[in-house]
């Protein structure tokens, strides 16, 4: 580990009070050992991860990390403060800081390590030392584990031996005894729990959870098998572990994969925090539902989108037991996500190349002939049809894989053909993204059914592979062909003739609809519905659909823009901590990151919301009226000069901005009756968790 960090990277008088202090302290030593190539842009990285969940920890534990495109090398920076800083933690303050920054395509082998140290860090010994040294050089050789035996490099984290537990559940095949309450000697087996832990990042809170969880289930006695599926990938279960299992615990922030494995097992379904905070809690709620007989009756459980129990910890419901019980709306809504967030990227990547070609060659590049037949090194129209031609291949796949990953959110790995093919059958028969939506909500279902179709034990192996998706695709083709393609084909094409036809107060309304959808929730289940229609006219552009276009990426820009300028001008109403993040939101906002604006709103969210709400709807309405037009899906201010109207636009966005910073200044100066009332304790003396 001795690459990942060394004494330069440690600093053990942190002289820092705020996180984001901490963070940039910390950075710059990553700068100076040539680690990460740009500060800020790595900040935001951090401030962005930061803003999807604290990172603070119990025990006086902070440690924000990122994988971001300004890290060259698998880094790791140490820090240790005398007065202790805010990191989210529900015990206080952290006074050892970790930052941990990962290169876009960090190998396996460095991620693994990073892994281990996230795993020692649940150990009161390993954190002693840490506090008592005095020594750079030797805090920095402790971390690497050179004082100590290196953690195991495994994906498992185990309380008592694999193998053993793999020899009881063959003995219970074979006997027919039970696991738990038995005669003889199975009375001597150990409650079993598998788990599953994982977080948005995969570098430390997926292998935090998984040693806190192993550590509980040796102090109650029961043995804790856990699956980390983080960023260095995931080594699966043994199905013989599982199948002897007494119950599951997935504490989660990221869907849990192959969920299929733990159908019919007692189920909790936590947050990852919940793994890392009260572990000994969810292994007795796994005893409770064990011997109340409560299974999981479907594949798996949808995992909190933006919502949750109010503590952080992400539950999904009173008892943990996840989507099983989930409202309909709820796991419809998590589906929807699934498909559009690995859509965004195909959009992203294909519509910024389709309008850097527009850029260079003019609009009329688009029907250029193929540069496969025709192309001049020395022209820079061939360069200008070189990129719209692949930014139009990426753009080809957004519908199937809308669909594929819709059906992947409902019903896992099985789903993903019949979701595909419903999604290229959809563009086949011109239904375009709205078929995609229904082919991927049919291919989920369609497996779900036959999933549920009790199948003879030889058969199990070659359903996932082969018969599903054999079954399903064919079930889906004639639907999207013969049932409903047509008739979603006519009302895309009406969509489009209404889009195509807003004019006056119906663009407004629109305009004012879209941006308080884009406001609401910064990043949420709503921005993203609002984007996700946005995007999906790109595909097949129109005059109406680039309008909506630019009214979309325009109101998104207002909440970070408007909380910037408003910690600018009246900073008294806000802490320390929101000033910093505020200087970090005029950068977010330009580049069209809603969520830099999150910080904010889950400290004071019944003034920030509404505030931006109005702010986005205004910026929308105006957009909408000036008939702004945008061909790029993202950019912010970068691709100014491929919007329509650009400077009737960029009035739009001032307009909408300045009336956000005006509510929330007024809002704010209402409330505020003494000095102290911008004090740390947040915005209104409330500390409210928001996980985008």
């Amino acid at each position: 580990m001795s690459e990942l960090i060394t004494a330069e990277l440690v600093d053990l008088d942190l002289s820092a009070t705020t996180k984001d202090a901490a963070a940039r302290s910390l950075a710059e030593r990553m700068v100076a050992a040539h680690r990460v190539t740009d500060l800020d842009g790595f900040l935001a990285d951090v401030a962005a991860r930061e803003a999807q969940m604290p990172t603070g920890l119990d025990g006086g534990i902070g440690i924000p990390h990122c994988r971001s495109e300004h890290v060259n090398a698998p880094t790791l920076a140490f820090g240790r403060s005398g007065a202790g800083i805010d990191f989210g933690a529900a015990d206080g303050p952290a006074d050892l800081i970790f930052l941990i920054a990962a290169p876009a395509g960090a190998d396996d082998d460095h991620l693994t390590i990073l892994s281990g140290l996230a795993r020692r860090l649940m150990d009161p010994e390993f954190t002693a030392a840490l506090r008592a040294g005095t020594d750079p050089r030797a805090v920095a050789a402790l971390i690497r584990g050179e004082e100590a035996p290196e953690e195991p490099e495994q994906e498992q984290v185990e309380t008592g031996k694999q193998e053993q537990a793999q020899e009881q559940a063959q003995e219970q095949a074979e006997t027919g005894t039970e696991a738990v309450g038995g005669t003889g000697a199975a009375e001597s087996v150990p409650f079993r729990i598998v788990a599953v832990t994982s977080c948005p990042t995969g570098i430390a809170h997926t292998y935090m959870a998984a040693e806190s969880l192993a550590a509980a289930g040796r102090a109650e006695g029961v043995e804790v098998t856990v699956e980390t599926q983080g960023s260095a990938g995931f080594k699966k279960l043994d199905p013989a572990v599982v199948a002897a299992a007494d119950a599951v615990i997935w504490a989660h922030d990221v869907e849990v994969r192959e969920k299929a494995r733990f159908r019919g097992k007692p189920l909790v379904d936590v947050g990852v925090k919940a793994g890392i905070n009260r572990p000994a809690e969810l292994i007795a709620e796994a005893r409770r539902k064990a011997e109340r007989g409560e299974t999981a009756t479907a594949a798996g459980s949808d995992k909190a989108s933006g919502s949750g129990d109010g503590d952080g910890d992400g539950d999904r419901d009173g008892n943990g037991s996840g989507a099983d019980h989930a409202h309909f709306g709820v796991r419809l809504r998590t589906y929807l996500m699934s498909g559009v967030s690995y859509m965004v990227p195909f959009v992203a990547a294909g519509g910024l190349l389709i309008a850097l070609s527009f850029a260079i060659g003019g609009y009329e590049i688009a029907s250029a002939k193929s540069v496969a037949d025709h192309f001049v090194w020395g022209e820079a129209d061939s360069w200008a049809a070189l990129l719209n031609q692949i930014g139009s291949a990426a753009f080809g796949f957004l519908v199937p894989v809308l669909a594929g990953y819709i059906a992947y959110g409902m019903a896992d790995r099985p789903a993903l053909v019949p979701g595909f093919v419903g999604g290229a059958i959809a563009l086949t028969v011109n239904a375009g993204f709205l078929g995609g939506l229904v082919a991927g909500l049919l291919a989920g279902a369609v497996v779900m059914a036959v999933q549920r179709v009790p199948v003879h034990a030889t058969l199990r192996g070659i359903m996932p592979v082969l018969v599903i998706p054999l079954i399903a695709s064919a079930v889906v083709g004639f639907l999207m062909f013969i049932v409903v393609g047509k008739p979603i084909a006519s009302l895309q094409n009406a969509l489009t003739d209404w889009l195509n036809g807003l004019s006056g107060s119906n663009a407004v309304i629109l305009g004012v609809v879209l941006g308080l959808m884009m406001c609401f929730d910064m990043g949420g289940p709503l921005n993203k519905v609002a984007y996700a229609f946005a995007v999906g006219g790109l595909a097949d552009p129109t005059p109406g659909s680039l309008k909506v276009m630019a009214a979309v990426m325009a109101a998104g820009m207002v909440p970070p823009l408007a909380m910037a300028l408003a910690t600018t001008v009246r900073r008294k109403l806000f802490t320390k901590t929101e000033r910093e993040n505020g200087r970090a939101a005029w950068v977010l906002g330009a580049s069209f990151i809603t969520e830099g604006a999150i910080p904010f709103a889950a400290a004071d969210p019944l003034r920030v919301i509404p505030s931006v709400m109005a702010g986005g709807a205004v910026t929308g309405a105006l957009s909408m009226a000036f008939g702004a037009t945008l061909r790029a899906p993202h950019g912010g201010v970068f691709v100014v000069p491929l919007i329509g109207e650009p400077f009737l636009y960029l009035l739009a966005i001032a307009a909408g901005t300045l009336v956000a910073t005006v509510l929330v200044v007024l809002l704010k100066g209402a409330r505020r009756t003494a000095p102290e009332a911008a004090g740390d304790a947040g915005a209104d003396g409330s500390r409210v968790t928001v996980a985008a």
